[in-house]
């Protein structure tokens, strides 16, 4: 008895510290029984990230020690070609043992027969938020989780100089503006213009012009006047001070950003 109760002691710590699955087998077989194969494929099916670090088998008294340890281990490899075979991920450096009968036997026979698999449920990583060489979310998860209040810049919009005419390399960005406005339909926003370079405020309104141009593409495309509105802002809120000291500064205040009203 104090054998079996050592050899419980070794088997069980590192077993019931995990989660654990019983497979339970037919006297003197190590293949699946219909019963035990049905539900360790719904065991399967229904343990998504489940990574298995040990597989102890086990038998019941009747046969010699010697017979009962090979059964076990044919037991455990049983389990384990098929775990392999479902693409159950499982651990590098994992154990499997046959333990034979040396182990404190149930009163029950049915329940000697068995492997125990003992695993881990591994919580998927978390996704990398795509963003751009600034940090930013691509635009339309942007507006997902833009507050009221909140601006949001719209990149890579340009205009032929010192008009309103919107270049044509600017359609990806126009296009996912109008699919954030798509997307969430509570969304009301006002267009903001901003220019760079002059001292005086705005001399040809040129900022009102560029952020009209942008609210005239989203009516065309559908998109309700109602939620919409435009304003141009000059040179009174410039990212850099004017005059801008490089080309990087006076394109940083030549820009079209998006205020959140409701969202």
């Amino acid at each position: 008895m104090k054998k079996y109760l050592l050899l419980l002691l070794l088997i069980a710590t590192p077993i019931w510290g995990q989660q654990q699955f019983t497979v339970f087998f037919d006297f003197n077989q190590y293949g699946f029984n219909p019963t035990a194969l049905q539900k360790l494929e719904k065991w399967v099916a229904e343990s998504e990230g489940v990574e298995v670090s040990k597989i102890y088998g086990f038998c019941d008294w009747k046969g010699t020690n010697v017979y009962n340890d090979s059964l076990s281990v044919k037991r455990v490899k049983t389990v384990l070609a098929f775990l392999k075979s479902k693409d159950i991920k499982v651990k590098d450096g994992y154990e499997i043992r046959g333990f034979g009968e040396d182990f404190e036997q149930s009163k029950v026979q049915a329940e000697n027969r068995k492997v125990v698999i003992a695993y881990e449920i591994k919580k998927p990583e978390p996704k990398k938020e795509a963003r751009d060489a600034d940090g930013n979310l691509p635009l339309q998860e942007q507006f997902k989780v833009a507050k009221v209040q909140d601006k949001i810049r719209i990149k890579n919009l340009y205009f032929f100089n010192m008009t309103p005419r919107i270049l044509p390399k600017s359609q990806p960005a126009l296009y996912e503006l109008l699919c954030a406005l798509q997307d969430n339909p509570r969304l009301k926003i006002e267009i903001q213009g901003h220019i760079c370079c002059q001292t005086a405020f705005d001399i040809n309104n040129l900022s009102e012009s560029r952020a009209k141009a942008v609210y005239n593409f989203l009516v065309r495309n559908r998109i309700n006047r109602k939620r919409l509105s435009f304003k141009g802002y000059g040179t009174s809120n410039p990212i850099y001070p004017i005059p801008e000291k490089n080309e990087f500064e006076e394109n940083e205040n030549r820009r079209v950003e998006i205020l959140i009203l409701e969202n």
